[in-house]
């Protein structure tokens, strides 16, 4: 019999989606009693599930000060993208060796709701897909650890993506390069398949530094601070 998930983790569940999707906004308090009383639940499990999102890095707790929404740097992007690329080259490299016709049937799943989705569609089902294929691949390289990693890093990533969905590069590409990579992943090429994830994930990180070169000053706010979903800021 399975075991249901605690009450905490389903109100971390809750609360990581309203923060990647920007609908709790960078820098916006967390106010226990207000959550609390929203998902009719008590402070303790909300206490912990903000506790827990802290240390995925969503959420920062500041003594006497109460928890907010992290706010993202252009450094701080940076880092999650040079992270993300070093820990990507490895998750290709190993999926590709690997990829069987399961792998491939499901990374085609996937592709296939990318490319019927409606461009319209609320940004974050675009970025859910999105992570769904890199899930997989991490899931197919065989590795605990690379994978684990990974989901440390992912929902970092998601607020970054959520925050840039308004960008219709970012929609109309997402098709096309992920059925690039699949397409070469079929081919069991760990060399090219590198390559592939280099070009996907090389060309934001570059642009991240390219807009953090232009920043002038310190960067107290962020590219990710401001308004909620109707007013996303960021690349």
């Amino acid at each position: 019999m399975t075991t249901p998930p605690a009450l905490s983790t389903l109100v971390a569940d809750r609360l990581r989606e309203m923060i990647t999707s920007g609908h709790l906004a960078p820098g916006e308090r967390l106010k226990e009693a207000e959550l609390a009383e929203s998902m009719t639940v008590s402070r303790g499990p909300v206490r912990e599930a903000i506790t827990l999102l802290s240390r995925e890095g969503l959420v920062e707790v500041q003594r006497h000060r109460g928890a907010r929404v992290i706010t993202l740097s252009y450094e701080d992007i940076e880092e999650i993208y040079s992270l993300r690329l070093a820990i990507e080259r490895l998750a290709m490299e190993r999926c590709a060796e690997r990829a069987d016709a399961r792998v491939l049937a499901q990374l085609d799943e996937v592709i296939e709701q990318m490319r019927t989705i409606a461009s319209d569609a609320p940004g974050d089902e675009h970025v859910r897909l999105d992570l769904e294929f890199h899930d997989l691949v991490y899931a197919a390289a065989d590795h605990a650890r690379l994978e684990r990693t990974w989901g440390m890093l992912r929902s970092q990533v998601s607020m970054f993506l959520n925050a840039r969905t308004d960008r219709t590069d970012f929609r109309a590409k997402l098709h096309q390069e992920h059925q690039e990579m699949r397409d070469i992943l079929a081919t069991g090429d760990p060399q090219a398949s590198v390559a592939a994830i280099e070009k996907h994930i090389g060309w934001t990180l570059r642009q991240i530094r390219k807009m953090r070169a232009l920043e002038h000053g310190p960067d107290e706010t962020g590219p990710l601070s401001g308004p909620g979903p109707e007013g996303k800021t960021g690349l």
